[in-house]
């Protein structure tokens, strides 16, 4: 019987582990290796660490928490989580039929973006494609930006995106209304009507974004707000209440990060509508501690 369980082993569940094992609790964190921004080379924005690839700050925080004695770290996928039969705390199932329990579970499992389909964006991800100007905008200043519209989100972002730098609105076979189009051209964002049929450039560069009529519009980087899904179905399995964000489905909260299930908190992309390294970190910080609070202050 662990103290905690932390489903999710990248920047929230770490930070919420690291507090937890210098309270001298048995944490267990179990990871599935993929961890959402496993595609961009650098990191941007994290205090103390702008710049540095996001697999390195993982290794070196995994290490970190590793020194603690009272960490364990198990490699695998949780399959199921509820409730004890007993009533005392929490059982997960493993991808491999391993049963774990615990008194309390922390869920930092982590999103996914849910790409469109058009030929030669995918690879891109992370490198020339990317989601958040605040995380790579600087490193494409003044250069040849793109939004590619997802949802009527995509006409705030790329406003929003034109202070880095010349803006083009790539409708791809969405219609547009005469405010939003006012809105655009007030920020001298350009608009492309005609449908995406492939992204072109050597290797993960961009260099034009070909069209259905086969032109070419020259670009440098291009800005999707891509839907997003949890990539775990054990908070539903929980019972934990959930909101819709701007691109996708979050777990409700409250200041401590607990959600409606006494006894299980979340941390990072899945409990919040904006998405950061230093938000994941700073979540799992606020867990970890609620979290201990709760094992010496029972309810």
């Amino acid at each position: 019987m662990h103290d905690a369980i932390i489903v999710g082993g990248s920047f929230a569940g770490l930070s919420a582990a690291m507090y937890l094992a210098r309270a001298r609790r048995n944490v267990c964190i179990v990871d599935a290796g993929a961890p959402r921004n496993r595609f961009a080379e650098h990191s941007h924005g994290f205090f103390g660490h702008d710049g540095i690839a996001p697999g390195a700050m993982l290794d070196n925080g995994r290490s970190q928490v590793a020194a603690y004695p009272t960490v364990s770290f198990v490699s695998g996928k949780v399959d199921a989580a509820q409730s004890a039969t007993d009533g005392a705390g929490f059982a997960v199932t493993l991808d491999n039929g391993e049963r774990l329990t615990a008194r309390t579970l922390v869920l930092a499992f982590g999103i996914s973006d849910e790409l469109p389909v058009i030929e030669g964006l995918s690879p891109r991800w992370g490198r020339t494609v990317l989601h958040c100007p605040y995380c790579h905008g600087f490193e494409f200043s003044g250069q040849r930006l793109g939004v590619l519209y997802a949802s009527p989100l995509s006409v705030h972002q790329a406003m929003l995106i034109a202070e880095w730098g010349p803006t083009t609105l790539y409708l791809n076979g969405h219609a547009l209304d005469e405010v939003a189009r006012q809105q655009l051209a007030a920020r001298n964002v350009a608009v492309v009507e005609v449908p995406v049929r492939r992204l072109r450039g050597e290797g993960t560069g961009l260099e034009a974004i070909e069209l259905e009529d086969g032109s070419l519009s020259a670009v440098d980087a291009l800005y999707i707000g891509a839907r997003t899904h949890l990539n775990s179905p054990i908070a539903d399995q929980l019972g934990c209440a959930m909101e819709e964000g701007m691109v996708g489905p979050f777990i409700k909260t409250d200041e401590w990060k607990q959600t409606s299930v006494p006894g299980v908190w979340a941390a990072g992309d899945i409990a919040r509508p904006m998405h950061s390294v230093t938000w994941a970190s700073a979540d799992g910080v606020t867990a970890g501690v609620a979290v201990h609070r709760s094992l010496v202050f029972p309810a």
